[in-house]
């Protein structure tokens, strides 16, 4: 891979812990005596609209939490769910060190509701290693949707073939591949380091 001239990276099981996932909420049902069937139907009903930018996280709430007398305020909830986030091991040091090295663009294509996403961005710094977040709930549709990775090449203004993407999904990383990206299912760090670590080289 000698002409890889930008990459695209997801953020969730990447550089850092998904958002609200499943063993998240599983937790959220348990510490917050929810009921869990009902909660997952909402949940299901109501995250894509979230993630897509059509509800905030108060409206996300409303629906799937707060559409019931609780005992607890949506700010404790919402506290919950952020703490969920954490920084995975060892990536984002290591990618920043790499990005200054190489001098190679950094854009995200990742799924998260706007709250999430604009929380997580200032938490850990993620503008010194991203030069641009192609992010679901600004764009309006989410991955595995097609449209979100022809968007990204129209911001970027490059070819796919041009492109390294990474993603702990692999239904992420075949739409991808089908794109023309040279694409990679993200498994662990030294991994993926070692197939970033090639471009450029002879």
């Amino acid at each position: 891979m000698t002409n890889i001239k930008l990459l695209f990276l997801d953020i969730g099981g990447v550089l850092l812990s998904d958002g609200w996932n499943h063993k998240s909420r599983m937790l959220a049902i348990e510490k917050f005596d929810l009921e869990p069937i009902q909660f997952q139907k909402d949940h299901s009903v109501a995250f894509t609209l979230f993630e897509n930018g059509k509800l905030t996280l108060d409206q996300y709430l409303d629906c799937v939490v707060f559409n019931a007398e609780r005992s607890f305020t949506k700010e404790d909830f919402k506290q919950f769910m952020f703490s969920r986030t954490t920084e995975l091991p060892d990536f984002l040091p290591w990618l920043a060190e790499w990005k200054k090295r190489t001098g190679i663009k950094i854009f995200s294509i990742n799924n998260e509701g706007k709250e999430f996403n604009d929380y997580r961005i200032k938490k850990f710094n993620l503008h010194q290693v991203f030069d641009a977040f192609i992010s679901s709930c600004e764009v309006g549709f989410s991955k595995p949707d097609p449209s979100i990775f022809k968007l990204a090449l129209g911001i970027a203004q490059e070819e796919a073939q041009h492109c390294m993407y990474f993603d702990d999904r692999a239904i992420h990383v075949s739409i991808a591949k089908q794109l023309g990206f040279n694409a990679f299912v993200h498994k662990e760090f030294e991994e993926s380091k070692t197939i970033l670590e090639s471009i450029n080289k002879s």
